[in-house]
């Protein structure tokens, strides 16, 4: 018998050209909203485009510009004091995970004593239930922050990439248009794509709180990014293609908020507080192939079935056997869109190594993993990973 529990309270409203929408929807919950977005002029025309729906919908917004990639607490602080000053209503994050997480933190501090930092999920505060309406519209395909109760941020004296993580944090509403990811450049394309599938995995592989219902997401997840992600990077322009990746990228949301993720995230993030300059994508890319090599076999049926999922031949093979095919599956995959790199070219030093080791231990996703880390296991794999 099967105890599942799934639960996800954000209103998605999925589809090509829903953005004209916009202005109604945050008109339901406020009229005074603080948009939120990373300062990218390939956005500026949604940008203005979302202001003008607002304004059409009696909504008056306030655009505060200021969201720098892998999100700071000094982000989320003025962003805080521009809502105060303006006293708004209601947050709307616009673009990928970065902006959307600062949105969910600019809602908790505007609405709780301090600083948003203050509440995060480790030695932090418990978040009340009075946050304003958060608002979320994806222009990437790869974070599923849309959908999920995580906001990363780092504060940047301490060299810290931590989450505020709670149920509250869902977005009210989550608008997912995949018109919005058409001018994504190649990169950006793979690295959230990339993204968007390891959410998925990590959900599937999940020790202890995967499901019917989340290996449903995860596996159609990961099978809709094996088979669109090359060609989107390819051809950026193909709407069947971006349409994949944006509902491959919402199940992975919708998967890791119904379990979690596990240890080549929290490497990710002590990653990211490390060497701000890597993206969470590049970051998982160049731990995966380690990873996976040291996991595999405490995973054989798991690992079988994506390894299919990758190479079909595979179906005529022992589980054991395209189960460990399936790393090297992987490893091609990788290759194959761009995503194959290390430590040394991306330019983070060895010693920054031990930090990364530190850090990892400060989130609960490796316990989360099918083998419990150690501090050693993790530097090996660190090592391994620095100029393969």
């Amino acid at each position: 018998m099967r105890n599942i529990n799934y639960y996800n309270p954000t209103n998605l409203l999925f589809g090509w050209g829903r953005i004209s929408e916009i202005g109604e929807i945050i008109s339901e919950y406020g009229k005074r909203c603080l948009m939120v977005t990373v300062p990218t002029p390939a956005l500026d025309p949604i940008y203005d485009k979302i202001i003008k729906l607002c304004a059409d919908s009696g909504v008056e917004m306030f655009h505060f510009n200021g969201v720098q990639p892998n999100p700071t607490t000094d982000n989320v602080n003025a962003g805080v004091e521009i809502g105060k000053k303006n006293n708004v209503d209601v947050v709307l994050g616009v673009g990928g995970g970065s902006s959307m997480d600062t949105a969910k933190c600019i809602s908790v501090g505007l609405t709780h004593k301090g600083e948003a930092w203050d509440y995060r999920v480790i030695d932090g505060k418990p978040i009340e239930n009075k946050l304003l309406p958060i608002i979320a519209v994806s222009t990437t395909a790869g974070t599923g922050a849309e959908v999920t109760a995580a906001a990363v941020v780092s504060k940047t004296d301490i060299h810290l990439k931590y989450a505020l993580y709670d149920k509250l944090l869902c977005p009210t509403v989550a608008l997912v248009d995949p018109e919005l990811t058409l001018t994504l450049p190649p990169h950006i394309t793979a690295s959230t794509g990339w993204d968007a599938f390891c959410h998925s995995f990590e959900a599937y592989t999940h020790n202890s709180a995967s499901s019917d219902i989340v290996d449903m997401h995860a596996l159609n997840g990961m099978k809709l990014i094996i088979e669109n992600l090359p060609i989107a990077i390819k051809d950026g322009q193909n709407k069947e293609v971006r349409e994949a990746l944006h509902w491959a990228n919402t199940l992975g949301g919708f998967a890791i908020n119904n379990s979690g993720v596990t240890l080549p995230h929290g490497m990710g993030m002590a990653i990211g507080g490390s060497a701000p300059h890597i993206s969470h994508g590049e970051a998982l890319a160049i731990m995966y192939p380690e990873i996976n090599r040291w996991t595999w076999k405490h995973l054989i049926k798991e690992y079988a079935i994506v390894g299919r999922m990758f190479n079909p031949a595979l179906i005529d093979v022992a589980d054991e056997v395209a189960a460990e095919k399936c790393v090297d599956e992987m490893d091609k995959f990788l290759k194959d869109i761009g995503m194959w790199m290390n430590f040394k070219e991306r330019d983070v030093s060895e010693s920054a190594l031990k930090d990364i080791v530190e850090d990892t231990f400060k989130l609960p996703d490796y316990e989360n993993h099918a083998i419990i880390s150690k501090a050693d296991d993790v530097d090996d794999l660190l090592k391994k990973s620095y100029d393969r």
